[in-house]
């Protein structure tokens, strides 16, 4: 608790912003059906839609990393929480298919600009013994915000079928001012860096992408796509999948996905930290990939409403686990790179948000088991390798 009020309560205001912005990611899911109907659209096309506003995050991520060194988290924050909140507005407005693209992609922005500043500020402001713990409670929220937002779309849906843009942007505008006038900035606006202090953050977006394959963190940057692969992929159909195969309803589907994400939250909010410490980042994460391979395939064997209930829950919870486990474990290593680090963070999520519902929207088309099978195999491929990147890093003595 003591962390979560510490600097005017920075943390719990933190939590507040990103949730809603990844709770805006997963609002558009669904009305996924109503929209295929009424715009004549295939799955192939909902993933994309799905996709959009990942596309624009990977796109700027990098460069919103560099600018959280450079301006101040605070400025990004506030910033993209203003631009989220106009997206989700354009979204609640609009008909035009093209329009709906535009509007995912603005909000992607947004988030591209919160995600970066929102990490490298709490390890601005926790010590090393708060990290975990810190990063944790930031977790919780975009897990949650993430897994939970087609549950809150489906329960407010029930007003208006553009009622949860609507609500999204008015909470949205609500958390810019706090944040402008509450949150304290967490460093000083650094000056310009001198030459060869930090080179990887003067390169391109492209750039920064390829020499990414060099860094000692890569492996858990590859880890960090697989992850935002598998959930995306099975969030995207997942309403899809169970109206066709099982006939359950919208509020069905909303409690499953609701039970699911504050479950797992609470688990990172309480115990996250003992379990980190306890078995350390490596085990974790391999266990969590392959826990989330193994539940994801088993979707596609169990039939009754409560084994949905629970391969679900097992899902969420591998990947409200492995998210923070593998951020504190990219923050270790980034010394005074937080920001920066950060960024990469981002962009890999959001490449896998990208890939994830473009696959699964394009592999529904063809058959609905198909993406379930997709996204698990690629889990396990995941899992293997992380196996291997943990010897050498027992090896090393990287922990």
């Amino acid at each position: 608790m003591d962390l979560l009020l510490k600097n005017r309560g920075a943390v719990l205001l933190l939590m507040l912003n990103i949730f809603l912005v990844f709770t805006g990611i997963g609002l558009v899911i669904p009305i996924m059906p109503t929209y295929m109907d009424e715009l004549h659209l295939n799955g192939s096309i909902m993933g994309f839609l799905v996709a959009a506003f990942s596309l624009t995050q990977l796109i700027f991520s990098p460069l919103a990393g560099r600018l959280s060194d450079s301006l101040g988290r605070k400025k990004m924050i506030v910033a993209g929480m203003v631009i989220f909140t106009v997206s989700e507005l354009l979204f609640g407005v609009v008909s035009s298919p093209v329009l709906l693209f535009a509007s995912r992609m603005l909000g992607g922005i947004g988030a591209a600009l919160i995600m970066p500043s929102i990490m490298a500020y709490i390890a601005d402001v926790t010590t090393t013994a708060e990290r975990a713990k810190g990063m944790g409670f930031i977790n919780a929220a975009i897990t949650t915000g993430f897994i939970i937002g087609p549950g809150i779309g489906g329960f407010i849906a029930e007003f208006g079928i553009r009622a949860p843009f609507y609500a999204a942007a008015a909470v949205g505008a609500v958390a810019a001012v706090v944040t402008l006038f509450i949150l304290p900035e967490s460093k000083p606006v650094e000056p310009p860096v001198k030459a060869g202090a930090a080179p990887a953050q003067k390169q391109s977006f492209m750039a920064q992408m390829l020499s990414s394959f060099r860094e000692p963190y890569f492996i858990s940057l590859v880890i960090v796509f697989v992850m935002s692969f598998g959930l995306a992929n099975y969030e995207t159909v997942f309403g899809l999948f169970v109206d066709h195969k099982f006939g359950f309803t919208p509020k069905d589907i909303a409690f499953i996905i609701t039970f699911g994400s504050i479950s797992g939250a609470v688990v990172q909010v309480t115990i996250f930290g003992w379990i980190l410490n306890r078995f350390g980042e490596r085990t974790v994460i391999s266990v969590c990939l392959a826990m989330a391979g193994l539940f994801v395939l088993l979707t596609l064997f169990v039939h009754q409403y409560w084994m949905i209930v629970v391969v679900t829950f097992i899902v969420f919870l591998s990947i409200d686990i492995l998210r923070p486990a593998i951020g504190t474990q990219m923050s270790k290593m980034a010394n005074e790179h937080q920001g920066y680090v950060a960024g990469l963070n981002s962009a890999y999520t959001s490449l896998g948000n990208i890939t994830g519902p473009i696959v699964a929207g394009v592999l529904f088309d063809r058959n609905l088991n198909y993406p379930y099978v997709s996204a698990a195999l690629i889990l396990f491929l995941c899992f293997a390798l992380s196996l291997r990147a943990g010897r050498r890093g027992a090896a090393s003595g990287i922990s």
